[in-house]
């Protein structure tokens, strides 16, 4: 009878050990998070500024201080170029920094009297340096739910309708999306996913979306990586869970994401080390960008499994 109880017990012990150990991509997830929040000199850039903002809000570790702190640099950004359009020639700034100061709790109609949407008026500026812009715009602008200001006189008006047959218009004839050439790549085509998530019920979306995800499935390496440049890197996986889970695709279980047993997250966590994650196999060493992306790519997927809103999507936060 005590051999019984205690094998029971034994088993117990064991079932509880199971569901309280990390998976890797958790481990890497509470790690990189640490390292992030610690930091709290966030500001303007691609580096060290909008990604880490986003991803840190997203998953619930932004600090209220860090929050206000990056606001204030960018409102003393914002003041000193003065203008609405915050580079001549990329719109991207304007989106990046939306998505920030959405991110952080801020009024991007008012940021040092400036409304940041007034940049994105134009679909001609919006377009200007190629789908990046195009991409990130519409993001942006659905990220809260913001309605488009008026263009002003001489400009096209953007509106979501026109970016969104801009992005169904530039698909390659092999289903996805490039930078330049005609093939498509993995960064842009999971990038144009991500702005197309919020329009998937539309029919032509939806049939632009099934392609782009076979084109897709179609770049995935045997090792379940996914490469740009000829090169297998973090921010090009991150960029893919991203798409998936903004679609509501789970990357660990789709099949046509699932290659020889491993998943893009697998692949993802191939570079992450102690805290933060490198680039790729010509450089281990942490790198800020691929560790930022990775960040906000591993709270997409942890937004995904909890049920919660798309990682973009954050008009929870604006709804008031």
């Amino acid at each position: 009878m005590k051999k019984r109880i205690f094998a029971a017990l034994l088993v117990l012990l064991l079932l509880l050990c199971a569901c309280g150990a990390e998976e890797p991509w958790q481990a890497a997830y509470r790690r990189t998070g640490q390292a992030l929040a610690a930091q709290e000199d966030y500001g303007v850039g691609s580096i060290g500024g909008e990604w880490a903002v986003i991803g840190l809000s997203r998953s619930g570790l932004l600090k209220q201080e860090t929050a206000q702190a990056y606001l204030q640099t960018v409102e003393d950004y914002v003041r000193s170029i003065g203008t609405a359009r915050l580079d001549h020639a990329k719109s991207t700034e304007n989106s990046r920094i939306i998505l920030g100061v959405t991110a952080a709790g801020g009024d991007v109609t008012d940021i040092g009297g400036v409304n940041l949407l007034e940049g994105l008026t134009d679909m001609a500026f919006v377009s200007y340096q190629g789908l990046n812009g195009p991409i990130w715009a519409l993001i942006a602008l659905d990220c809260g739910g913001y309605e488009i200001p008026d263009a002003q006189p001489g400009e096209e008006q953007t509106t979501r309708e026109a970016l969104i047959r801009l992005l169904l218009r530039e698909r390659k004839a092999d289903g996805g999306w490039c930078f330049s050439g005609d093939a498509s790549d993995a960064d842009m085509t999971a990038m144009a996913l991500t702005a197309l998530a919020p329009y998937r019920e539309r029919g032509e979306v939806a049939e632009a979306i099934e392609g782009a995800l076979q084109c897709l499935s179609e770049m995935q390496l045997e090792n379940g990586c996914f490469a740009s440049w000829g090169s297998e890197n973090s921010e090009s996986c991150a960029q893919v869970i991203v798409a998936l889970t903004a679609l509501g695709i789970d990357p660990q279980k789709d099949a046509r994401f699932l290659k020889n047993g491993r998943s893009v997250l697998d692949a993802l966590c191939d570079f992450v080390l102690d805290d933060g994650f490198y680039h790729s196999a010509e450089l281990v060493e942490v790198n800020g960008m691929a560790t930022e992306q990775a960040y906000y790519a591993l709270t997409a997927y942890a937004r995904f499994q909890d049920g919660k809103s798309r990682l973009f999507d954050m008009t929870e936060l604006t709804a008031a």
